[in-house]
């Protein structure tokens, strides 16, 4: 509710059939006037912090923390570039759960897909790195013929043993509900505005917000400037 508090009213043609004239106007918050962060703005990370979003934890929740504030949610999601709360912000566990049954229903615990698992060598360096989809049998190098070997592998030459390696078993497998929750955990980690840009960020948002005078400007009413769209039912063609 704060977000829509700072927008300004518009007033457009009574839709009621009991109007009493056919330019007979009310007034709404205008919904197609919109903010974004400026890219300069949004690349200045010093205005930022990262923040890791808790189970459960709603907009709202997070704004009171950040700026002790519910009503300054609206400025948690901009500076996320959060546009879709329902599709871009984390579900809780209980939810994200109930969400994946609706979904895939005896089929939540079915495997996906299949994920490499991290493979390094005896000094540390990374040989294989985990997360990369493969099939269930994933060999690397691909042998040249067929081979009677089943399982997953990764073959390489290990210089700090001085010959070669293998390591087996390196793929493991993801559930429908597994890729639900890894997808979904990756919702947690937003950048918010920090509370010492807070009041800045205000000031320029309803700079932003302002109606420039206009065909469409009608007056000025406690300091608030009056836009009116268009009599579409008396203008010409």
């Amino acid at each position: 509710m704060g977000y829509f508090r700072e927008l300004l009213n518009i007033e457009y043609l009574s839709p009621l059939l009991d109007r009493n004239t056919s330019e007979e106007y009310v007034a709404a918050k205008n919904l197609f006037k919109r903010i974004k962060l400026r890219e300069d703005v949004q690349n200045n990370l010093t205005s930022f912090e990262k923040y890791q979003i808790s189970d459960g934890m709603r907009p709202d929740q997070v704004a009171d923390e950040l700026y002790g504030s519910v009503g300054l949610d609206w400025v948690v999601l901009i500076t996320a570039g959060i546009t879709n709360v329902r599709d871009q912000w984390p579900l809780s566990s209980r939810d994200i759960y109930e969400y994946s049954y609706d979904k895939y229903g005896s089929d939540l615990n079915a495997t996906l897909y299949y994920e490499t698992i991290e493979v390094k060598d005896s000094k540390g360096r990374i040989v294989l790195p985990k997360g990369q989809v493969v099939d269930y049998n994933f060999k690397s190098p691909k042998p040249k013929v067929d081979t009677a070997v089943t399982s997953s592998y990764v073959r390489f030459w290990d210089s700090g043993l001085d010959q070669m390696v293998t390591k087996t078993n390196i793929t493991r497998s993801v559930s429908n509900f597994e890729y639900e929750t890894e997808e979904n955990e990756k919702k947690r980690a937003i950048y918010v505005l920090r509370k010492s840009y807070l009041q800045q960020f205000l000031n320029d948002t309803r700079d932003l917000l302002q109606y420039g005078k206009s065909s469409q400007y009608v007056r000025m009413t406690s300091g608030e400037v009056i836009k009116r769209s268009d009599n579409i039912r008396t203008k010409s063609p």
